[in-house]
């Protein structure tokens, strides 16, 4: 035998070696580990569906799901049910805590609210943010909603030097002109049926593209329907199951899409970026909105605090979205309710006179609202933006009675705890802002991992303040020139892309007073 054929036996066994190995590497994830932690955690009392080979539960999750939402939904807010079958299904047969399988990835799932509590008080640093990755990853990047350690710290104050108390203040006139030119266009409806989710998409498209970025919705529109389509795509593809190997070798028309609209989002903010820089009067002043915050630092002589340009893309793409997706959502369901509720639509406008007269609302009134508030408080209590909360376990850890081990996933159901007989009373299900008369604790009980619309601990939503502040001001501005009742042509139908929104809008009946 020649040195070629010496050679080409050489090739084939590290090839054959090499495929061995990664087929016993792909057999553990997909099968040996699954079963070990499956095992581990029923031996606790904690148990749920079987692990099926590759899938999980995934099929079943979205065979329910599916099945779920294409029934017709009566004008109620019992949601668990609609939006998440599989786990309002299975937390009746496995209890409080159960364990579920998204692919080969176990999830356990927590109801319990000192479970829920101690996940996101996090003082032991075991439950950092889940990785995010696939369309998740290409939607969020490495922003503040998904980094950890130094970066999440150094992301973290940023934001909350763009949002603090001055500064919202600061926004109050710029919501206030985008309100007014929502309701310039509302004139035309005037005793008509308008609807509403589509109107507040522009409008806190446009807060967010003013207040934050120092543009227009015009300006940052293409960027605004690019992200849209990316979370759509995100959203329809939560129950896949992908192997990494085959997704490197076959790309599907959502992955291809998707790295289009990835850099097509990452182009437009870049371009946002430059006419930002080519706009400086001063050096080093790019302005104290978050896009002048985020490039002064990533141009910081101190490295330790500095951002990269990557860092800067990825926090407007996050800021863009959830600054104006959950106002958007708290808005429209808001609305929705105040229709339905026309007592406490007609106690909210004589708040709203009684503080501000026919004048725009100002700083000073908006934290004196306090009918507001419970309604605000109530809406996000039947309609959360976010109905998970999910967080990685960093390494084998003791949570209440529960040994964990490490590389799980656990997930907060919102939902469930937001819709709990035995937290809020019999009457869970039905609008009564006069739970929060006395503020969240007390509706509570003190108890604050309950009730958990923007999340809860570090890593509650920074931008909580901006979001309530702009509701407070759309609905008193709404309120000051309408009365509203729903159009009998509205059909309830929540669902979650990304927030839960109404599939088919919400349409009222705009009545000028």
């Amino acid at each position: 035998m020649g040195v070629l054929g010496s050679i080409a036996i050489l090739v084939s066994s590290f090839v054959c070696l090499y495929v061995f190995l990664v087929l016993i590497k792909l057999f553990h994830k997909l099968w040996l580990n699954p079963i070990h932690v499956q095992r581990v955690l029923a031996s606790q009392g904690i148990r749920g569906p079987a692990y099926k080979f590759i899938h999980g539960n995934t099929k079943e999750m979205l065979m329910m799901r599916t099945e779920s939402l294409s029934r017709p939904m009566d004008l109620s807010h019992q949601i668990f049910a609609r939006l998440q079958p599989h786990l309002h299904s299975w937390l009746k047969i496995y209890g409080k805590n159960f364990l579920t399988w998204n692919g080969p990835k176990a999830q356990l799932v927590i109801t319990e609210s000192e479970f829920a509590k101690e996940i996101l008080k996090n003082k032991e640093k075991a439950y950092p943010q889940m990785e995010t990755e696939g369309y998740l990853k290409k939607l969020l990047g490495d922003s503040l909603v998904t980094s950890e350690g130094e970066k999440w710290s150094k992301l973290r104050k940023l934001a909350n030097h763009a949002l603090h108390a001055e500064s919202l203040k600061n926004m109050v006139p710029a919501m206030v002109s985008s309100v007014e030119m929502m309701l310039e266009r509302w004139k035309q409806h005037e005793g008509e049926e308008i609807e509403v989710f589509e109107e507040f998409r522009m409008l806190t498209s446009e807060v967010i593209s003013r207040t934050a970025f120092g543009s227009s919705y015009l300006e940052g529109k293409d960027i605004f329907e690019m992200l849209t389509k990316l979370g759509i795509i995100t959203s329809r593809n939560v129950f896949k199951t992908k192997l990494p190997i085959f997704s490197q070798i076959w790309k599907s028309t959502d992955d291809i899409e998707s790295e289009k609209l990835e850099h097509g989002i990452r182009d437009s903010i870049l371009e946002i970026i430059k006419k930002r820089e080519n706009a400086m009067t001063e050096v080093d002043n790019y302005g104290t909105d978050l896009l002048g915050l985020l490039l002064k630092a990533s141009k910081d002589a101190d490295e330790n605090k500095r951002i990269t340009v990557e860092n800067v893309v990825d926090e407007c793409k996050a800021f863009y979205i959830a600054g104006h997706e959950t106002t958007t959502t708290l808005l429209a369901w808001s609305v929705l309710l105040l229709a339905i509720h026309t007592d406490w639509q007609e106690e909210a406008r004589k708040e709203v006179l009684e503080l501000f007269g026919q004048q725009d609302p100002n700083a000073e009134g908006i934290p004196r609202m306090k009918k507001m508030n419970m309604i605000i408080n109530e809406s996000l209590r039947l309609y959360p933006p976010i109905i998970n909360i999910t967080r990685k376990v960093q390494r084998k850890v003791k949570l209440g009675q529960f040994i964990l081990p490490a590389n799980i996933n656990v997930t907060i159901l919102t939902l469930a705890l937001h819709l709990d007989p035995q937290i809020w009373g019999d009457d869970v299900y039905l609008f009564k802002p006069e739970r929060f008369s006395e503020g969240v604790a007390k509706a509570t009980n003190n108890n604050p991992a309950v009730y958990l619309p923007f999340g809860f601990g570090q890593r509650s939503c920074v931008g909580t303040s901006f979001a309530i502040n702009e509701t407070k001001i759309a609905l008193s501005m709404i309120l000051q020139r309408y009365a509203f009742t729903l159009s009998p042509t509205y059909s309830h139908s929540p669902v979650q892309v990304l927030t839960v929104r109404p599939q088919r809008g919400i349409q009222v009946k705009l009545h000028a007073l």
